[in-house]
């Protein structure tokens, strides 16, 4: 009986521990909608240490798309700026694409500054991405504005936040 109690555990930990030690799912979607056209119209990303990927796509030179994320004191403001590997998106010169620009709660505001072009491939999407920047620094507390600026049609993905957990957006 002992034995095969002892069996039957085994089996069950070696069938459910390794689903339990699987990672989470990377960057939680946000599509930006039409309406999304200044931070206070757009999602809020409760908590801006999980990773999420803000996906916005303009059709005209001129759009705004906008959303926000919050932070607390002690935690690091991380944003990624990515662009799908195909075209128009990858055979637009840096200054046709949108600009994103960061305020910071405090009034700071930050251009992201395009200062690479690396290829990546997610898996996950079977989709080729490129980076084009990649920003780090550590947070003030409070509400993080988000704002990206078409110069031509194309579309981005904003990712903010490194966690790997599901995250909780407000509209």
């Amino acid at each position: 009986m002992k034995r095969t109690l002892s069996v039957a555990l085994l089996v069950a930990v070696s069938i459910f521990i390794p689903q339990l030690a699987t990672p989470a799912s990377a960057h939680t979607p946000v599509n930006l909608l039409d309406s999304d056209t200044t931070p206070s119209a757009g999602p809020l990303l409760v908590d801006g240490t999980i990773s999420f990927a803000i996906r916005a796509s303009f059709a005209k030179s001129g759009q705004k798309k906008a959303f926000r994320a919050a932070l607390k004191k002690g935690e690091e403001l991380v944003v990624e700026y990515l662009i799908v590997d195909k075209k128009p998106e990858n055979a637009l010169k840096n200054s046709q694409l949108p600009r994103l620009v960061v305020t910071s709660p405090s009034g700071k505001k930050m251009a992201i500054k395009f200062n690479e072009r690396t290829d990546f491939y997610y898996s996950s999407l079977n989709t080729n991405f490129v980076y084009l920047a990649r920003y780090r620094a550590p947070a003030e507390a409070g509400i993080y504005q988000f704002v990206a600026t078409s110069r031509a049609p194309a579309g981005i993905v904003i990712v903010v936040g490194e966690k790997e957990i599901p995250g909780e957006v407000q509209r």
